[in-house]
């Protein structure tokens, strides 16, 4: 493990643990040893009960002023660039890069070995899977509603495309993908 200077880890912070290395063998998982380290540039701070797992192989990496957040998951082989903020409660899958002057908002979750751009915002609660190539501001999600009403509107959020496809028909618009 290597500290930069300037540093400052919150308590309950954990720096190096396994990451969750598995392998399924035979109707069983294998732990599959995790053998890097982690690195940490300078004046970056970690906040309290946030976890950054150790790379398997190569290591896990905070370039320099990178700012965490409390309760914030960090995969194995994630590699975190210069001047990225990520708030509370997000989660990083293994082996995603994440850019220069991002910011993660609260209770983003990015699944693993994904590329996201410098200079890209994350809204809260948003899911990303897949790479995030162009800097911007990218949003996913529904706000919480009562439960009938989602269940309705999470039925027809699959027919959209649909639906939008015959109402340009009917007003005799172009139907480009």
């Amino acid at each position: 493990m290597k500290i930069g200077s300037r540093v400052l880890i919150h308590p309950g912070a954990v720096l190096g643990a396994d990451g969750f290395g598995l392998a399924f063998d035979q109707g069983a998982w294998l732990k599959v040893p995790q053998l890097g380290g982690v690195v940490v540039g300078d004046d970056c701070e970690i906040g309290a009960n946030t976890t950054i797992d150790r790379g398997a192989l190569g290591d896990t990496v905070l370039e320099d002023d990178v700012r965490l957040d409390n309760q914030i998951q960090i995969g194995h082989n994630v590699r975190i660039g210069a001047h990225t903020a990520i708030a509370g409660c997000a989660a990083i899958a293994g082996s995603t890069r994440i850019g220069r002057h991002c910011l993660i908002a609260g209770g983003a979750g990015i699944i693993g070995h994904l590329e996201i751009a410098d200079r890209v915002t994350v809204g809260a609660m948003s899911l990303v899977t897949h790479d995030l190539r162009e800097p911007g501001e990218y949003v996913s999600g529904t706000p919480i509603q009562p439960k009938r009403e989602w269940r309705k509107n999470a039925a027809r959020f699959g027919q959209l495309d649909q639906l939008a496809r015959r109402v340009r028909k009917l007003l005799g618009e172009r139907n480009d993908e």
